[in-house]
């Protein structure tokens, strides 16, 4: 793929776009970054707190661990965090650095300010409306269709901000994710020039094989990872599992540590890289191979969730699973054919999981 092909652009955006930080499970941050806005606008603590939830972000928060709450989960620890301990200029790291005494009083508030709880009236997938009130003051923030797009700020009846085009169009503060095709990301793997996405993909491994690494070191929900190496041992195929498996269930039970997300989703995003990473280690693939082949499991995870959304009932891990594979085969020398073979199987044999919402059992 030529440089000045449009596409070439429109790929590294879209790589820009989806391979953020963010730090805990993706729909609770959302929630807090909705509300540390609130907080901002409203210039204080409120005295009451109303959210807005589309049913997929009430799943996806019910029963999975804030990050840095003192182990507190949840819809309204989420908000709580975010007011009291929030700064909305970090986007999906916004409770990120919370003091002891923030935790403590994230508690308090939570034990003395009225948070509720309501579904959104709207078909959204992804909607989130969060108000807080001081005597006769409000504000308001939603978040609608992704978790960092912002599409309405209100200060009491004054409308601050509005994005008309997010009411109906979903990817309308997005990269065209319809230019993603089987053949154009294996043709873009193959002739990107790796400067421009070097730091992207580095962090990723950074970020996301040192919570894989911290999820076998420690206990953490189900500890899944440290079950698979001591049942099956430490081959490369137990190992890849093992280390992703590690990562989301430290994410899932709070870690502290940041997660290159991929599609909205953290899970998601530790799926389709750490595979690949332990996989080159394996195979001592060369570090612009690596890169190249994180850049197949990338785009196949996003070009399968393209037609399914960020949120819904099928399990993301499976399509970030099956980008993975795409990734492995690329690693071990496989292209169009091989690489098309290899996602096709992979979903005939694991389409089909349901999502039953964020926790360790993921």
């Amino acid at each position: 793929m030529e440089t000045n092909d449009s596409r070439y652009q429109a790929y590294i955006d879209i790589l820009k776009e989806e391979l953020v930080p963010a730090m805990g499970c993706t729909e609770p941050i959302a929630i807090a970054y909705a509300a540390a806005k609130a907080r901002d606008i409203l210039g204080g603590l409120p005295d009451r707190v109303l959210i807005l939830a589309s049913d997929n972000i009430i799943k996806n928060v019910k029963s999975v661990v804030v990050p840095n709450t003192g182990n507190q989960r949840g819809i309204e620890a989420s908000a709580a965090a975010g007011i009291i301990a929030g700064d909305a200029a970090k986007v999906l790291e916004v409770i990120s650095e919370v003091s002891d005494s923030e935790r403590d009083d994230i508690r308090r508030f939570l034990d003395q300010t009225p948070v509720s709880v309501e579904k959104t009236e709207g078909n959204l997938t992804f909607d989130l409306v969060v108000t807080l009130f001081s005597g006769q003051s409000s504000a308001l923030v939603q978040i609608s269709h992704f978790h960092t797009n912002i599409v309405l700020i209100k200060k009491d009846d004054d409308v601050i901000f509005r994005n008309q085009d997010c009411d109906e169009i979903e990817t309308a503060a997005l990269t065209d994710r319809s230019l993603l095709n089987v053949k154009d990301i294996l043709d873009f793997a193959e002739s990107v020039r790796l400067d421009e996405v070097t730091d992207l993909l580095q962090r990723q491994i950074d970020y996301n094989m040192k919570i894989a690494r911290v999820g076998l070191s420690k206990d953490w929900g189900a500890n899944i990872g440290s079950v698979l190496l001591d049942t099956w041992g430490e081959d490369i195929k137990t190992r890849a599992k093992a280390l992703a498996a590690a990562g989301s269930d430290a994410r899932m039970s709070g870690c502290e540590l940041p997660v290159v997300i991929v599609s909205g989703s953290g899970n998601q995003g530790i799926t389709a890289s750490v595979p690949v990473i332990e996989y080159a280690k394996e195979l001592q693939a060369a570090t612009p191979t690596l890169y190249r082949a994180l850049i197949v499991s990338n785009l196949v995870t996003i070009h399968q969730k393209t037609g399914i959304g960020r949120l819904s009932a099928y399990c993301g891990a499976v399509s970030a699973g099956v980008g993975a594979g795409a990734g492995i085969c690329y690693l071990h020398g496989g292209r169009l054919k091989e690489v098309a073979h290899t996602i096709v199987n992979a979903l005939a044999t694991v389409s089909g999981i349901i999502c039953d919402g964020a926790k360790p059992s993921c």
